[in-house]
């Protein structure tokens, strides 16, 4: 069997569409929490999100999930989504919307390559908010391998960026 053809490296995830439970709860921890702007809306049943001017980076809706309940624990499905920020000013400034909130983070790791915080939406889908370093910052071995951590991330210098 011959190895398999990698795809284009210029594909990227273009949005992530949700069943949520409620729209309005939705909307209101999307866009009102983390600022994503409102596109199109198609009644009470779904809505589109975007950042600038993009046709949407989240589609919500309650199609086959208004009033549902979030997915177990031990079931398959999403684990997390998440949205790339161009900036530590601007994930700090993300960090800030969520205190602001009241809302609890999951964690908060510095991976080298990239900070992440991690939490939860109001239907209990993982959402990771994250910066990517610049890549000559990445952590590298000897022989030049990507190598990746899990450490603790500084909430505090996070939040002085903001």
């Amino acid at each position: 069997m011959s190895p398999p053809i990698p795809i284009h490296p210029e594909v990227r995830v273009g949005h992530v569409h949700l069943k949520v439970a409620d729209l309005e709860r939705a909307i209101g921890f999307y866009s009102g929490v983390l600022g994503f702007e409102i596109t199109q809306r198609y009644g009470t049943q779904a809505a589109f999100l975007s950042a600038g001017d993009y046709h949407h980076h989240i589609g919500l809706n309650t199609w086959e999930s208004h009033g549902g309940k979030s997915p177990a624990p031990g079931t398959t499905g999403l684990y997390h989504v998440a949205f790339l920020y161009p900036s530590r000013a601007a994930l700090g400034d993300a960090l800030k919307r969520l205190l602001d909130a009241g809302i609890k983070l999951e964690g908060a790791s510095d991976h080298g390559v990239s900070e992440s915080l991690y939490l939860r939406d109001p239907d209990g889908n993982g959402v990771e908010l994250y910066r990517d370093r610049p890549e000559p910052e990445w952590p590298r071995s000897i022989d030049g391998e990507l190598t990746m951590v899990t450490k603790p991330l500084n909430l505090g210098e996070l939040l002085k960026e903001a």
